[in-house]
Formats: C-alpha cells, sequence, structure tokens
C-alpha cells in the first residue's frame, strides 16, 4: 500500500454521512483518516518467534502442559532438554519432537544433587541452557485437617523446591552470557486460593513469590523472570473428572471452554521471544477470564 494510492469511501464501507461521496485517503496517506476506511496490511504487522540459537529446558516435559511448551519451543527451531522423573517417558517425549530437536533426562526436581547432574548433563550436551521452564508439579489434595506432613512436603518440594533448584543451577550460565529466560508455572489457586488445596495452593502463591524475588535479583543480567498462571486446562488429570464437575468448571469461566495446552505453551513461547524482552517480574494469566 502507497500513499499514492486512494479509494472511494464505498470501497472502504464508510456509512458516515460526512464522508458520503467523498474520495477519502488511505490511512498511511492522512492523519485523519475515519477509522472505518484504514485497510491494515497483515505482513506489517506479523509476528515470528525464532529460537533457533537457543537451549530450553523443561521439567515436567513428557506429558500435559509441560509437553504442550517443550513442542510449542522445539516448533520454534529451540533445543529442547525434556526432564521428568520418568527417564523413559521423557525420552519418548523429546523423540516425537523430531529432526533432533530434543533430548530427555531423568530428574526428580526436589533432589538437589540430581537437579546438578541433569543441569551439567543438558549443558555438556548441548552447551548451554537458554530457557529453563519450571513446569513440573503434583498435587496432594484434601481439607487442611486432612494434609499429612508428607502430603504438605511432597507438593512443596516438588513445586517450589524443584523451581529453586532448578533455578539456582540453570542461571548460572545464563549471568555469564547475559541473556536468559526463566518461566514458572504457577497457577490461578496461587492468586485467588482454592479450598481443599492448602498445600498445591502455598506451592504456586510460592513460585509467585519466588518469581518476583529473583527477577529482581537477575534483570541487571538481562534474565528475566516471569510466571504464567493457567486456569483449568484441559489435560489428563481434568479428563478424570465427572462431567458434572466438567460442566461446573466450564459455567465459571467467561471464554466458556476449559484452556488448552497450546493456550499455555503460547504464553510461555511469547515470553521467551524478544518481543517480551521489557518484561520481567510478571505473571501472566492464561485462564480464559475466570479470575478477574
Amino acid at each position: 500500500m502507497r500513499s499514492a494510492e486512494w479509494t472511494t469511501n464505498a470501497e472502504c464501507g464508510v456509512r458516515n454521512a460526512e464522508f458520503k461521496g467523498k474520495v477519502v485517503p488511505r490511512h498511511d496517506a492522512h492523519p485523519y483518516t475515519p477509522h472505518s476506511a484504514l485497510r491494515i496490511p497483515h505482513w506489517r504487522y506479523s509476528m515470528k518467534i525464532d529460537l533457533s540459537e537457543k537451549v530450553a529446558l523443561v521439567t515436567g516435559g513428557s506429558r500435559g502442559i509441560g509437553y504442550s511448551i517443550a513442542r510449542s519451543l522445539a516448533g520454534a527451531s529451540a533445543k529442547v532438554a525434556v526432564v521428568a522423573r520418568d527417564g523413559a517417558k521423557a525420552n519418548a517425549a523429546a523423540t516425537s519432537l523430531g529432526d533432533g530437536a530434543g533430548r530427555g533426562y531423568s530428574c526428580n526436581v526436589s533432589d538437589a544433587g540430581q537437579v546438578e547432574t541433569a543441569v551439567a548433563a543438558v549443558e555438556k550436551d548441548f552447551g548451554q541452557i537458554d530457557i529453563l521452564v519450571n513446569n513440573a508439579g503434583t498435587t496432594r489434595d484434601n481439607l487442611l485437617f486432612r494434609i499429612s506432613e508428607e502430603d504438605w512436603s511432597t507438593v512443596l518440594d516438588t513445586n517450589l523446591k524443584g523451581a529453586f533448584l532448578m533455578t539456582k543451577h540453570a542461571a548460572r550460565g545464563m549471568i555469564k552470557r547475559r541473556w536468559g529466560r526463566i518461566i514458572n508455572i504457577t497457577s490461578v489457586v496461587g492468586i485467588a486460593g482454592n479450598k481443599g488445596q492448602a498445600n498445591y495452593t502455598a506451592s504456586k502463591a510460592g513460585l509467585i513469590g519466588l518469581t518476583k524475588s529473583v527477577s529482581k535479583e537477575l534483570a541487571s543480567r538481562n534474565v528475566l523472570v516471569n510466571a504464567v498462571a493457567p486456569g483449568f486446562i484441559d489435560t489428563e488429570l481434568t479428563q478424570t473428572i465427572t462431567p458434572e464437575a466438567r460442566e461446573s468448571f466450564i459455567r465459571a469461566i467467561p471464554l466458556g471452554r476449559l484452556g488448552r495446552g497450546l493456550d499455555v505453551a503460547s504464553a510461555v513461547l511469547f515470553l521467551t521471544s524478544e518481543y517480551a524482552s521489557y518484561i520481567t517480574g510478571q505473571v501472566l494469566v492464561v485462564d480464559g477470564g475466570m479470575v478477574l
């Protein structure tokens, strides 16, 4: 589209009587072109995320949201280290990414020794870690007075301590290279709370606090730390609930559907990119409007 081009209001569908029968310049020819006459060329606003020079590590990446994130990162040409407790499942997920884009690693993220070993192995195999997605998580839901200390510790150790350990070890190389992206997968329950999930909620709220604190510590080294808070996402876990419970969840969501793994993965992909280079310490909620 060039400024020398003109079009009539009829072509643009202008209905305002003020412009009826007049010739109206296109938007890039005149600053006062009416809104309805604007034609925005799509090519000017296209976004392409290219992570071809980056290496990403995704915990809990063998299934569900984590696998969707791994696929999206690989789709943007990143090399992806898929980390999971079950090494065989991690390898299978990594292989399915295709074209040698991924490699699987077995690791219990709540074990400091295993985390240190896994991070070192990824750095040896790929040369570096540029992007860390702390997605590994577990639940032990129950009412407050029925939660055992073991169930409390299991959830906090996996969901919160695991993110702390992974960040501590993976961020060192990012700091040296002065480039890094860390995304913590929290939850809307970490913002709004949820009965029967005191341990899970505490871990996810803790992730938000961890995100904000670490973002301030690492910002001067161009290591950006953000969180993504999914709502109800259609995964293996939600597929086991009763149809009645599923409908109840959907009624609470203004967009009228459960989220998809891709919805969360797209938010993560954006935060890893240069389009988000001035964003750190933030929580991006992906919940269809459920928590407002």
